[in-house]
C-alpha cells in the first residue's frame, strides 16, 4: 500500500488513478490530519509527500514519520514543484529517500517506487515463491506443481512470477502488459488472456491459484 499526500485533487487523482493502473494500491489524502489517522490504522510500505501542503508541510509530516520508531522505516519519496538544490539537500537530509520535481512522468515516478521498494523490502529480493503446490525458483528458472516439473515458455514463466511476488494483490491487465511485454508491444489484445488460459492448463491441479478479476486483471489468491 502507498500512501499519497497532496493538496492538489487533480494531481492527487491523477497519481492515485495511474499507480492503480500499473499494479500499486494508492491511497491519496489532501491534508496531513487525514494522512496521519490512515496511518495510525494501517502502515504503509512507502509514501509520496508534497511539501507545499496546507497546515503542516510535507516536510513536516516526514519528521514526524522519522521520529516514530513505527514509522521510521518507511521509505519516503518528497513530491514538488520546488527544484533547486537546497529544498532537495534539505528533504534528503531530513530522511528522505528519493525526492522528484514536478511535473513528472508518471513511468519515472513507477520507476523510483519499484527501485525503492527493491531497496528496502526484503521480500523483494526473494528468489523462490509458493502457492498451493505450485513453487517458482527464479534461480534455477523452474516451477513445480506437486514436486512434478512444469515446462513453461519464458513469458509463461515471467507471468506466473509476477502474479506470485505480489500474492493476494490484484494487477491490472495493463500492468501485466506493460511489465512483461513492454510498452510498445503491438500484439492482439487478447494475448495476456491467451497465456493465462495455456499458464493454467499447464499448471494443471495448482492451476486454482490463480484467480481472474472481472475487469480488472489477474491475481493468486491470498489464503492459498
Amino acid at each position: 500500500m502507498i500512501y499519497y499526500a497532496e493538496d492538489d485533487n487533480s494531481i492527487r487523482e491523477l497519481v492515485v488513478y495511474s499507480l492503480a493502473k500499473l499494479g500499486y494500491e494508492t491511497k491519496g489524502f489532501a491534508n496531513a490530519d487525514d494522512f496521519f489517522a490512515a496511518v495510525e490504522k494501517n502502515l504503509p510500505e512507502l509514501v509520496l509527500l508534497d511539501i507545499m501542503l496546507p497546515g503542516i508541510s510535507g516536510n513536516e509530516i516526514l519528521a514526524k514519520l522519522k521520529k516514530d520508531t513505527k514509522t521510521a522505516n518507511i521509505p519516503v519519496i518528497m513530491l514538488t514543484a520546488k527544484s533547486n538544490e537546497y529544498d532537495k539537500v534539505a528533504s534528503l537530509e531530513d530522511g528522505a529517500d528519493d525526492y522528484i520535481t514536478k511535473p513528472f512522468g508518471m513511468m519515472e515516478l513507477a520507476a523510483r517506487i519499484k527501485a525503492l521498494l527493491r531497496r528496502t523490502n526484503p521480500n523483494s529480493n526473494n528468489t523462490r515463491f509458493q502457492a498451493g503446490k505450485v513453487v517458482l525458483d527464479n534461480l534455477s528458472h523452474t516451477v513445480t506443481v506437486d514436486n512434478k516439473p512444469v515446462d513453461l515458455t519464458f513469458k509463461e514463466f515471467e507471468l506466473l512470477e509476477a502474479l506470485l511476488r505480489n500474492k493476494g494483490a490484484v494487477l491490472t491487465r495493463t500492468a501485466l502488459m506493460e511489465s512483461i511485454w513492454g510498452y510498445d508491444y503491438e500484439g492482439e489484445n487478447r494475448t495476456l488472456d491467451v497465456h493465462v488460459r495455456t499458464l493454467r492448463r499447464k499448471l494443471g491441479e495448482g492451476a486454482e491459484i490463480i484467480e481472474t478479476v472481472r475487469n480488472v486483471g489477474y491475481r493468486i489468491r491470498g489464503g492459498i
